[in-house]
């Protein structure tokens, strides 16, 4: 074969290395977006969590969770929003006489109350002309009793939870605002996950005395996502440098009479926080994103969990429906304004997502989204999106897309069934568009360069063809036609170590030159020998002989031929080692036996090969040199058929996936007699280890003999392998290969 030839094989892969850049370069981009997380894969995402619920919503349970609704029949009946005081006492009061576990308000009584006799004092007075008559009604407004007192009375006897607001910033002076009460102590586990919380500036808390009466003040407010969408509640907040509980996880601590929250962070590589994993309340471990949210799991609207708070102050609620339960106030009317987007495309009042998510954590059915999704997400998409991408560009275009279709369904089943069975959130949508873009953008490049690849392999095969196989088929036309033969031949295989270490470490020009030079020294001595070049694999040479002439000597061109690409592949790697490339070493395997050769595909493309057991097993013998430590290995079947071979048992080998045991011998090359143990030495041990399978002897004098010839040749690879098996009390001379 010409150089030239070889020259235009390169020169054809060249589109083929550039595009394999382009899966890579694809799913570079994908994880990038995942990992910074912009607005539109946040809108991805949350899609794809909505829809889940809309395929399974959460199956509604009677938890002891209910809403005391602030309805529209309660605004007609008792008079519109705000009420006095005084009625909230009471229905504080009737709410306490069933025994709940806790009661919470999600309304924040942040003003005085407006029709307290106090209140209507004042303004009677501004209004009024008529001073002792003034002063008359003034007194008796003011030994009434004042609203706010009497609510102050009725927080005062326990179990009450109110709610407060938090905002981004304050334009109130600092005396002019109602400090927040310090809210219950938190216990951090791990690095403080502080900084990652929602923070805040300002704050609209109830009035202090209703603070202090309180058992518990919770944050109301909501961190919807940017479509208005409330998926997630939050459990701990940060008022400027303090953590403050929400509303819901307040309520749920009271429910259990608890004093203490622990927060639990997830800790970084680097030893710091990567932001909150779980809160724990009580008998409650209710797992978070980082900021401390706990994902919602929405159930459709059910009528069980609502009381309408006109039915309870009438009396008309037996108190067994709500003791020992966790009672939420709020309102349900539209004009209140009270109303979030669910996941599940319905308006629902806000203190119906409270006692949602209190559902859940009462029930253990909560969702979560652990920090370990994100990072498998990412490694899932590179792998996938890698290997599409590739499938696109090397595989046929109806299989590519069977096979990125079934990936891509399997993804959504897993991100499904994560889902549907085990509460966990993993998103499959945005990977699998980052997947899909993968497929197409190569599918893309396949199909441009399919005419010009086509145009290619038409004029470089015609050319790149062994001279012994052209010869023939030029005498033989009818070897065009399809089928085989059965005839013995013998195979060279060869493979370079460290190629792939050497085309990172080298200038790629500089490598593909290097390569060039050696490929064509090892195909210039198969032909040669008139062997027929197989294939080139990389840097990989496979040539047979006695194929598609027969060769009667085929055994001993073979072990000549191999001989002789060890020999010019040492040369040559000194050579580049010389100029400090680091070029490895050939290994090679030479067998025969009998095969098929032949014709093999259909009538519109085909290739000559030889198909059967003894190709496979060169193969395997080319492949444990590594393991042995030689750099050629021959078949007995080879060493047979080469009277004046001058070679060395390596042993009897029981080759990966084989049963049956083939001996293999290393050739003795000149020049590496200070390496080697003296032929007759290693003879004369090897017959010890041939004698304890055949004799049954005791291996103690092989190992001693090995032992001896080890530490005058410590280089000799065979003298090597044997004294370790040896030494781990393996006997006889067959050697079981675990590996290829």
């Amino acid at each position: 074969m010409k150089l030239s030839s070889l020259r235009l094989l390169v020169s054809g892969l060249r589109p083929r290395l550039t595009p394999a850049l382009l899966p890579l370069l694809i799913v570079a981009i994908g994880a990038l977006l995942m990992a910074f997380d912009p607005a539109p894969i946040q809108g991805l995402r949350n899609s794809m969590f909505d829809q889940y619920q809309r395929w399974q919503q959460r199956e509604y349970v009677d938890a002891p969770v209910r809403i005391i609704d602030i309805d529209e029949e309660s605004l007609k009946r008792l008079g519109q929003w705000p009420w006095p005081r005084t009625r909230v006492a009471e229905l504080i009061n009737v709410m306490r006489s069933a025994q709940p576990a806790a009661m919470g308000f999600d309304v924040v009584f942040a003003e005085p109350d407006r029709t307290s006799p106090q209140a209507m004092a004042s303004l009677w007075l501004q209004g009024n002309k008529d001073a002792a008559s003034s002063t008359q009604l003034s007194t008796l407004l003011q030994a009434l009793p004042d609203h706010d007192a009497v609510m102050t009375q009725a927080l005062a006897g326990g179990g009450v939870v109110l709610g407060f607001t938090l905002g981004p910033q304050t334009n109130v002076a600092p005396g002019e605002q109602t400090p927040l009460r310090r809210p219950a102590p938190y216990v951090e586990k791990g690095p403080s996950a502080q900084a990652a919380l929602y923070r805040f500036e300002s704050a609209l808390p109830p009035l202090m005395p209703f603070q202090k009466a309180a058992a518990g003040n919770g944050v109301l407010t909501f961190k919807s996502d940017d479509d208005g969408v409330v998926r997630r509640v939050p459990l701990v907040l940060r008022y400027k440098e303090d953590p403050v509980p929400s509303f819901t996880a307040e309520l749920l601590r009271v429910g259990q009479g608890v004093s203490t929250t622990i927060l639990t962070s997830a800790p970084t590589l680097g030893g710091g926080s990567a932001g909150l994993q779980e809160v724990r309340i009580g008998n409650f471990s209710i797992p978070t994103t980082a900021q401390g949210e706990a994902w919602v799991h929405y159930t459709a609207p059910h009528p069980e969990r609502y009381i309408p708070a006109w039915k309870l102050l009438s009396k008309q609620v037996p108190p067994e429906v709500l003791q020992g339960k966790l009672l939420l106030v709020g309102s349900s009317a539209q004009g209140l304004m009270d109303l979030r987007f669910s996941p599940l495309g319905q308006l629902v009042p806000g203190v119906e997502v409270h006692a949602q998510a209190l559902e859940q954590m009462l029930s253990g059915t909560l969702l979560s989204r652990p920090g370990w999704t994100i990072t498998t997400e990412i490694l899932g998409m590179m792998v996938v999106g890698v290997a599409v991408g590739m499938l696109a560009l090397n595989a046929r275009s109806l299989l590519a897309a069977l096979l990125s279709t079934m990936v891509i369904a399997s993804v959504f089943s897993v991100g499904w069934l994560a889902f549907s069975q085990y509460q966990v959130l993993v998103n499959p949508l945005t990977p699998s568009l980052i997947v899909l873009a993968s497929f197409m953008l190569c599918s893309l490049v396949h199909h441009f360069r399919s005419e010009r690849q086509q145009r290619w392999l038409t004029e470089a095969f015609s050319r790149y063809v062994s001279p012994n196989k052209v010869a023939y088929l030029v005498k033989h036309p009818e070897g065009l036609e399809l089928g085989g033969t059965r005839q013995t031949c013998s195979f060279i295989f060869t493979d370079l170590q460290g190629f792939t270490g050497l085309m990172e470490s080298m200038d790629p020009g500089e490598a593909v030159s290097s390569l060039n030079a050696y490929l064509d020294g090892m195909v210039a001595i198969a032909f040669k020998h008139e062997g027929t070049l197989d294939r080139i694999m990389g840097d990989a040479v496979a040539v047979v002989f006695s194929a598609p002439v027969l060769q009667d000597d085929h055994r001993q061109r073979a072990f000549d031929c191999a001989m002789e690409m060890h020999a010019f592949s040492k040369r040559y790697a000194f050579e580049l080692q010389a100029k400090g490339v680091r070029f490895g070493n050939t290994r090679i395997g030479v067998h025969s036996g009998e095969v098929i050769v032949g014709n093999f595909g259909g009538t519109t493309m085909f290739d000559y090969r030889a198909l059967g057991d003894p190709v496979n097993t060169a193969a395997r013998l080319e492949s444990v040199n590594k393991h042995l430590g030689t750099l050629v290995c021959i078949s007995e079947a080879i060493y047979m058929g080469c009277p004046d071979a001058v070679a060395r048992p390596v042993g009897r080998l029981v080759l990966k996936g084989k049963k049956q045991p083939l001996m293999v011998y290393e050739p003795v090359v000149a020049g590496d007699e200070q390496t080697r143990v003296p032929l007759s030495e290693y003879k004369e041990a090897y017959g010890l280890l041939a004698a304890q399978r055949l004799n049954g002897l005791e291996p103690a004098q092989a190992l001693r003999l090995f032992s001896q010839l080890a530490q005058s040749y410590p280089q000799d690879p065979l003298v090597r392998l044997h004294l370790v098996r040896l030494q781990r009390a393996e006997t006889g001379d067959e050697i079981v290969m675990a590996e290829k």
